[in-house]
């Protein structure tokens, strides 16, 4: 008897083994629009692909680079994907004035990157008034440039430039400043200078908005609640994963997807992102990464309003949510 029972139990055992792993093996698939080429910016959904944590979510993730000819949001409005990365709540904004169905569910960058860049002789924000030259794109000149006449004295619109993604006319000219992304522009404008910057990140100036934004549409996050918590969450853990531990395999798969990126510029967005908060900051500090708060959306809302870049009276309570976040996930993983 006791040998038929033990042959029993492994039986029953190994078949148990083997439904176990049946269901670890049917995945659900899930599509992500990046806004830009795979770069450190990127890492932390990159280290949840490498690492297996969306698998441990239950997740296979395909990962869809953006670049200069992508329309990720297109694609994921049209069903082609079914998470997009939003570049800041100004675009969402945008989006609930348009009738857009979107809906932001994690906001993984608490601060904007946006920076403006100036000569060492410029001490302070406010002294940003007083060159001749701002090289903005058109996007920042009709965002947050339209923040800072509302919010500082002395910045007119006389000193609108286009900037044209090259550093040349900001180096040549000690009366300029230039705007870039923090983990970019001062990396290359340091190999260029023969002095170092004055950097400004607008976030430590009152620039409030979330960056990076995980968004659906308003249609597939309420048809599939489980699926956004589970990614979601796996990002935050990859986010965690990739700032505080072995990221080495997320980078590969970052200079696979895009071969001109370089370990050093990797490295120095990496450090960048830690030295100044974008990811792990403020209310993640206690709530996790990722976090969201009706407080910081509205604050920052009102801030565009009174900018003039905004319309009064829309409707926010359907492009973001707070349920899937500011739940201490991934927090362990702090190292």
């Amino acid at each position: 008897m006791t040998s038929i029972r033990t042959k029993f139990i492994g039986l029953a055992a190994g078949a148990a083994a083997v439904a176990f792993s049946g269901q670890a093996f049917a995945l659900d698939e899930v599509s992500f629009g990046t806004n830009w080429l795979a770069q450190a910016e990127h890492g932390g959904f990159y280290q949840a692909v490498a690492d297996g944590t969306y698998e441990k979510h239950g997740l296979k993730v395909t990962i869809v680079q953006g670049g200069p000819q992508a329309a990720n949001r297109q694609l994921m409005l049209a069903g082609k994907t079914n998470f997009n990365m939003a570049g800041n709540l100004v675009e969402t904004f945008a989006a609930a004035d348009e009738g857009i169905p979107l809906v932001e569910v994690a906001a993984i960058f608490q601060k904007e990157p946006q920076v403006i860049i100036a000569h060492p002789q410029v001490e302070k924000f406010e002294d940003l008034a007083k060159l001749d030259t701002l090289l903005l794109s058109k996007d920042g000149y009709a965002s947050y440039f339209q923040w800072m006449k509302s919010a500082f004295p002395g910045f007119r619109d006389e000193q609108f430039k286009p900037y044209t993604f090259n550093p040349a006319p900001f180096l040549a000219d000690p009366n300029s400043a230039q705007q870039g992304y923090i983990t970019s522009e001062p990396f290359e404008i340091a190999k260029q200078a023969d002095f170092k910057p004055k950097l400004f990140l607008l976030a430590d100036q009152g620039f409030s908005t979330y960056s990076t934004l995980i968004e659906a549409t308003q249609e597939y996050a309420e048809a599939n609640p489980d699926i956004v918590q589970r990614f979601v969450d796996a990002s935050i853990e990859g986010w965690y994963n990739y700032l505080y531990g072995d990221n080495s395999a997320a980078n590969a798969l970052i200079k696979k997807d895009n071969p001109e990126i370089t370990d050093e510029q990797i490295a120095y967005s990496v450090q960048t992102m830690k030295d100044y908060g974008l990811v792990d900051s403020g209310d993640t500090l206690e709530k996790g990464i990722g976090c969201i708060t009706d407080a910081r959306v509205h604050d920052f809302y009102d801030k565009m309003v009174k900018a003039g870049v905004t319309k009064a009276g829309l409707d926010l309570s359907k492009v973001y949510t707070t349920k899937f976040v500011c739940k201490g996930v991934g927090k362990d993983l702090k190292k």
